[in-house]
């Protein structure tokens, strides 16, 4: 009767919003973080996804050693590039150039950077983590140590605080 049919419509409806979480999780893919030492970086990082990495000794014609560690999931893409620098001056430089070339590919306005401190580093005031709005949602951490400058990179569609907090919390340098 009609009792029984209103029944079976406030399960269903009760159920429903069940049913979509467990479909929307079966298809999102999950992060799935694993531990990065890529060749020559000094870094050990945290990943969510298998990254591609690509590195270049340093030749006479382009002076500084470099790598690039990428991936994406879940809709974002995470990397993480290094350079090793000649000239002990031009490290400030390039770490604000860094950040700065990102924005403008991004066209995006940076929001007030970030004090960072990744353990190991070299204190340096250009050393800073910023989110950037733009075409994308970015946020971009610069950091160094020694002669060596890093950028860790997350991007997506959204921001995903707890990706990116997973991402840049887990850089360690090498002793």
């Amino acid at each position: 009767g009609p009792a029984a049919s209103d029944n079976v419509q406030m399960k269903s409806r009760l159920l429903l919003p069940f049913f979509c979480a467990i479909a929307l999780a079966a298809c999102s893919p999950s992060l799935d973080w694993r531990e990065v030492r890529p060749a020559d970086s000094g870094v050990l990082v945290l990943f969510p996804c298998k990254p591609e990495i690509n590195s270049r000794p340093a030749t006479a014609a382009e002076p500084a050693r470099m790598g690039l560690a990428q991936c994406k999931a879940a809709g974002l893409s995470f990397s993480l590039s290094w350079a090793e620098l000649a000239d002990p001056a031009q490290i400030t430089p390039a770490l604000r150039q860094m950040w700065e070339s990102l924005a403008g590919k991004l066209a995006a306005a940076p929001a007030a950077p970030q004090p960072l401190q990744i353990p190991g580093m070299t204190p340096n005031p250009e050393a800073q983590s910023q989110s950037l709005a733009g075409t994308q949602a970015g946020q971009v951490a610069v950091f160094t140590r020694g002669r060596m400058v890093y950028q860790a990179v997350m991007l997506g569609t959204k921001p995903d605080a707890a990706a990116w907090d997973s991402f840049v919390g887990s850089l360690k340098l090498d002793s």
